[in-house]
């Protein structure tokens, strides 16, 4: 018997990161030296780390093979205090994996192999409807990060469920190549969007100058809410019922790590909401945590 629900539901890719790091620049073609790690990483994984860090108790949807790799995945991830009883494992799908390699100007090149997570579909959220979680009648009314790696059905899906009509929707795209599958979220009212300065022009259809600008554009398309980074420089917030957009500057730091800094800063976010911090306050407070995060003063 369990004693108490997670705090919150991270859903979405949990997969092997296999990151290379140089702290050379680099360009098509490079042979540099460095370190190669292999860590828990994704999008739904590096809220859930980042969320347990900061002493919330996340539990993970998500979909992993029956295979060595997603035993160790599921080791490392109960280690780390992030709850693993719910997700989905496969018999005859691999566990998924994302490579990327990254020099001292930023994120070289990188593949996601989430197309495990892709097949699975809506198995991943069958915990929201046969009671474990909630039920259509009785909906999970807690925090959800969802992660843009699913597919844009299930997204829609999602979008419209009555599974997800009582709960708090945090959502982030997985890459601005997947930003647009987050279309059917846009509008939605429950959902908070966290977005960067590009994948807020691939939702709009149009450039933007600034996180600020770029806020203003979303909340024109429809959206309740979002939050839009722009690297260093300054981050916005936008609240279609809250008031004006706001924006703040990140510290400037010496960053050593790109990967996962997005998914930080989301985590960080909404811990500060909800422990109750003013608009102004929390984004402070994520932007830090993301500048912490890419300089490695704060641990993967």
């Amino acid at each position: 018997m369990r004693e108490s629900p997670p705090d919150i539901l991270c859903i979405g890719s949990v997969l092997w990161d296999i990151i290379g790091r140089s702290s050379l620049h680099m360009h098509l073609g490079s042979d540099v030296p460095g370190r190669i790690e292999r860590l828990p990483g994704g999008v739904a994984m590096n809220i859930a780390m980042t969320l347990r860090r900061f002493g919330l108790r996340p539990a993970i949807l998500t979909a992993l093979g029956r295979d060595s790799q997603g035993n160790d995945l599921i080791e490392t991830a109960r280690v780390l205090g992030v709850d693993c009883d719910y997700l989905y494992r496969s018999d005859d799908l691999p566990t998924d994996r994302y490579m990327a390699i990254e020099g001292a100007n930023g994120l070289i090149a990188a593949i996601a192999d989430a197309h495990s997570l892709e097949a699975a579909g809506d198995k991943i959220l069958t915990p929201l409807s046969d009671g474990r979680l909630g039920t259509v009648e009785a909906p999970w009314e807690g925090p959800v990060a969802l992660d843009g790696n699913l597919t844009e059905a299930l997204l829609s899906q999602i979008a419209h469920s009555p599974l997800f009509a009582k709960s708090d929707l945090r959502v982030a795209p997985a890459s601005p190549g997947k930003a647009e599958r987050l279309t059917p979220l846009l509008a939605h009212p429950r959902a908070t969007l966290y977005v960067n300065l590009e994948e807020a022009g691939i939702l709009c259809q149009r450039n933007f100058k600034s996180a600020h600008e770029a806020a203003e554009g979303l909340l024109a398309r429809g959206a309740r809410r979002v939050l839009v980074t722009d690297g260093g420089r300054a981050a916005a917030d936008g609240c279609a019922t809250g008031g004006d957009v706001i924006a703040s500057a990140p510290p400037a730091v010496l960053v050593t790590r790109v990967t996962g800094a997005g998914d930080t800063f989301m985590a960080a976010h909404l811990v500060a909401e909800r422990r109750g911090s003013s608009r102004d306050k929390a984004l402070e407070h994520a932007l830090i945590a993301a500048a912490r995060y890419v300089s490695g003063e704060l641990a993967t």
